[in-house]
């Protein structure tokens, strides 16, 4: 029975049907097996070419390197895509052009619940709302200068607003009403001068008990001195001003009992080296400034100011022996008696005459230049009847930031890493800064490391009052892509939420392992930073240049008010020009401060202390004190070295390079 159902299956009809199905199939197979390359090697689109991915055919190293898989078009005009890297993912990971901290009205409410530096946080709030206004017109055109003709309206409005003549004239009172700042629009010039009448007061008793020390007797210290500046006043706000040309005469004399005149810079609280002139005449090898010396003699010795007699003028003083100096003139100043003053910008220095006759001169120093000085400064015991200044530039040169950055591609940001960042260096800076940042691009970050990626380096900038200022730093984001604008109104009591904004981009954008803080006048040696981070692994780490126990100033432009800060002692904190923390920390502040518990202060190093303090109390934190993170000027194999000049970070580089050595450059 089972037999013949078999047999009748296996019919010969049936038999032929199923061996021709088995012969459509094959050649179905055969035929599908030769389309398909020429399916996926076709250029013209189809069913496969939008369904299945195109391989990436690489035909050496170097298309590796260019050649980045297409990205998804962004709309969003704060982010600007980096084609050439990717996230650990796979996508294509882009570079943030504006901080992703996120600010509104009530972000510093719960922080200021209990009156704890309400002064500062309601100067957040401000800045926020100013800063939010400013950045809405910047990427809405209004303050757009991409174009020829809006170039030149917007050159127009400003010589409008901030014109350039070429004398300025005021009178005693009218000098004073301005707060006794002369104010040049558009800087100096070769040849421009500066004419000052005034007279100095008598001599007083000085107040100042570190200066008011007895001498023989119970005679009081009688002092008399006054101030003339140069000063750079197109800063950031709430920072002091370059003093381009310090000029301080001390009619009464200091510490060497003697009549003197000091003159000196200084650059963001960092005075230069002094050239005092002491009444004796420059020395014949010494070198000259546009042909004069630097000091002119003023007493009388025959032998010409020799280091002999100036020994024994020491000597005699240092043992008691009093000896009335003879002048071979007078002073150049005196109390209570009119004098004419004259200060001259030459091709190598400044040169002041008083009365006619020539006194001294200073030679510019560099990271200084002429444009720079828009504005006179005199105060002291000085009465000041009239100041004339002419000669000066009729064409606007103090804000220029072309003749400063140098849009070549060489100097661009590199791609972002595929994988996640070892070290994340955040820098800060001021809109108005375009040359520090390209020195800085210039310098360091053309290290190895943030060449390839492993180290990543970008400025952190807020915004400028000076809408010509944010126009021409959106341009320089654009294009050099290494700048995170964090969209508030720049304050430098405020630089607290720029670190802020730093450890959020470190942790969330970058995922570093390290994150570092540092400035843009700080030189960075990259290796030696991440090879001293290294060293703690996986810990919880905080290093730099540690302060321990110290205690807040209660009086003087620095003080610290009770309010401000109740404490009598500062948590250890790392000086702020470069330091490093663990990703862990960065991560802790980012949520402290969304959940509104981020305490803040107007010293963003003491902050990061208090913070880094907090979160040791629920975590061990490694500190580290090294004194090569250096805070004042640069140490033999430093680490950091702060206040430099654009000049001075590339002659570090050169030297860095080319010695092979870390070597300091000791000149602006």
């Amino acid at each position: 029975m089972k037999r013949s159902k078999f047999e009748s299956l296996m019919s010969p009809s049936r038999l032929r049907l199923l061996q021709f199905l088995i012969g459509v199939l094959f050649l179905y197979l055969l035929f599908v097996s030769f389309e398909i390359p020429l399916v996926f090697k076709a250029d013209s689109g189809g069913f496969f070419t939008d369904t299945l991915p195109r391989p990436l055919i690489l035909e050496s190293e170097e298309d590796f390197s260019y050649k980045t898989a297409p990205a998804r078009p962004d709309n969003d005009p704060d982010h600007v895509h980096n084609p050439g890297s990717r996230s650990p993912g796979g996508n294509v990971r882009e570079f943030k052009g504006v901080s992703g901290l996120l600010f509104n009205d009530s972000s510093f409410d719960n922080i200021g619940s209990k009156g704890e530096l309400s002064v500062l946080h309601k100067t957040a709030r401000h800045a926020f709302v100013v800063g939010k206004k400013l950045w809405d017109d910047l990427q809405s055109g209004l303050q757009k200068s991409d174009s020829e003709p809006e170039q030149q309206s917007q050159s127009q409005n400003k010589n409008q607003t901030e014109s350039c003549p070429d004398s300025i004239s005021l009178s005693g009172p009218e000098f004073v009403n301005q707060g006794r700042i002369l104010v040049l629009p558009c800087g100096l010039t070769l040849g421009s001068h500066i004419t000052v009448v005034g007279m100095p007061h008598w001599a007083h008793a000085e107040n100042d008990p570190k200066i008011a020390v007895l001498r023989e007797g119970d005679e009081s210290v009688m002092v008399t001195q006054f101030m003339m500046e140069l000063q750079g006043l197109k800063t950031v706000d709430g920072e002091d001003p370059p003093r381009i040309l310090h000029f301080n005469p001390r009619l009464k004399g200091d510490w060497s009992g003697k009549p003197v005149i000091e003159q000196n810079t200084c650059y963001r609280m960092q005075w230069g080296s002094a050239l005092r002139c002491e009444g004796w005449k420059s020395r014949a090898d010494e070198e000259t400034v546009d042909g004069e010396v630097k000091c002119e003699k003023w007493i009388r010795d025959d032998d010409n100011g020799s280091e002999e007699l100036k020994t024994t003028w020491w000597l005699n003083r240092l043992i008691g022996r009093k000896k009335k100096v003879t002048l071979d003139w007078q002073y150049p100043f005196a109390e209570g008696k009119l004098f004419v003053l004259t200060l001259r910008a030459g091709l190598e220095g400044y040169h002041v005459n008083v009365d006619g006759r020539h006194i001294t001169s200073f030679p510019y120093r560099t990271g200084f230049v002429l444009e720079d000085a828009t504005g006179l400064s005199l105060k002291g015991d000085l009465d000041v009847h009239s100041v004339f200044a002419a000669s000066l530039p009729n064409s606007h040169p103090s804000f220029d930031p072309q003749k400063h950055l140098e849009r070549l591609s060489k100097w661009k940001a590199p791609p972002l890493p595929n994988g996640n960042v070892e070290l994340f260096i955040g820098i800060l800076s001021a809109g108005n800064h375009f040359a520090e940042r390209m020195a800085v691009r210039k310098s360091w970050m053309q290290h190895k490391l943030i060449k390839s990626s492993n180290v990543v380096a970008r400025f952190f900038v807020a915004l400028s009052g000076r809408k010509e200022v944010n126009v021409e730093l959106k341009k320089e984001a654009d294009y050099f892509g290494d700048i995170v604008i964090v969209p508030y109104m720049d304050n430098y009591d405020l630089v607290v939420l720029k670190t802020v904004a730093i450890s959020e981009y470190g942790v969330r954008t970058m995922a570093a392992k390290y994150i570092m803080k540092c400035d843009d006048d700080t030189f960075v040696r990259v290796d030696s930073v991440i090879k001293e981070a290294k060293k703690y692994g996986d810990k919880s780490m905080y290093i730099g240049n540690m302060n321990y126990y110290h205690k807040p100033l209660r009086d003087g432009k620095w003080a610290v008010t009770y309010e401000e800060w109740p404490e009598e002692d500062y948590p250890p904190y790392a000086n702020g020009p470069g330091y490093i923390i663990s990703s862990d920390i960065a991560q802790f502040i980012v949520a402290e401060f969304e959940k509104h518990k981020l305490r803040l202060f107007k010293m963003e190093d003491v902050s990061m202390g208090m913070w880094v303090e907090k979160f040791n109390s629920s975590k061990p934190v490694e500190y580290e004190h090294s004194l090569k993170f250096c805070q004042f000027g640069c140490v033999e194999d430093y680490y950091t070295a702060h206040y430099q000049s654009p000049r001075q970070m590339l002659c570090m580089w050169d030297k860095l390079i080319n010695v092979g050595k870390p070597q300091c450059c000791n000149m602006r």
